[in-house]
């Protein structure tokens, strides 16, 4: 697998978003292939860099290939990668979970069901052992790792899950079909072969 090129992150962020389908995700050597994102800039009421820079929203203001990582409902991290105009970041919400599921598991609880350990922002930085500190961190240093998509995949596109501005705009992307994402596409969902 090819590392992804810090180039890669100065790119338009719905186009990294998307592009970001199909890569593979590691933290410390656990987690999986991308199959779950959504876009956020600084021009889009939904996202947290609406309101200008912040000290919670700092790290989507800094160097592109980086961490912005927030607490969401007081209880669930959520990773974003930092990439684009100033403001802009990509949220993972899902994996296909293909490395170190057992410590995962560990993480979410024996119990849990693999398709359920990644689907979600949340879940996905508890099964990755994903926390604050990790706040800014290039994701292209340890514990990140993250590599180059090896296989074509069709993409479906459809709006943003849990907000209630902009919601009408097309920013999620996912992997058409996939029993991993968080919450299934509406079947009329755009879908495009990349």
């Amino acid at each position: 697998m090819r590392a992804i090129p810090a180039s890669f992150y100065s790119g338009d962020v719905d186009r990294v978003a998307r592009d970001l389908i199909g890569a593979t995700l590691l933290v410390d050597g656990v987690g999986g292939v991308i199959v779950e994102t959504e876009a956020y800039d600084a021009a889009d009421p939904a996202s947290h860099s609406f309101v200008g820079r912040t000290a919670r929203n700092a790290a989507m203001f800094g160097p592109v290939g980086h961490a912005y990582i927030y607490r969401i409902y007081g209880l669930h991290l959520c990773l974003n990668i930092v990439c684009g105009s100033p403001g802009s970041a990509v949220l993972i919400r899902a994996i296909e979970p293909l490395h170190g599921v057992e410590r995962m598991q560990e993480r979410r609880g024996a119990a849990m069901r693999v398709n359920q350990l990644c689907a979600g922002p949340g879940r996905l930085c508890s099964a990755l052992g994903i926390d604050q500190r990790l706040d800014g961190a290039s994701m292209a240093l340890p514990p990140f790792a993250l590599f180059e998509r090896v296989e074509p995949v069709s993409i479906q596109t459809g709006p943003r899950i849990g907000i209630t501005l902009a919601a009408d705009r097309l920013r999620r992307f996912g992997a058409a079909g996939s029993p991993w994402l968080s919450r299934r596409f509406p079947i009329a969902s755009p879908c495009t072969a990349v």
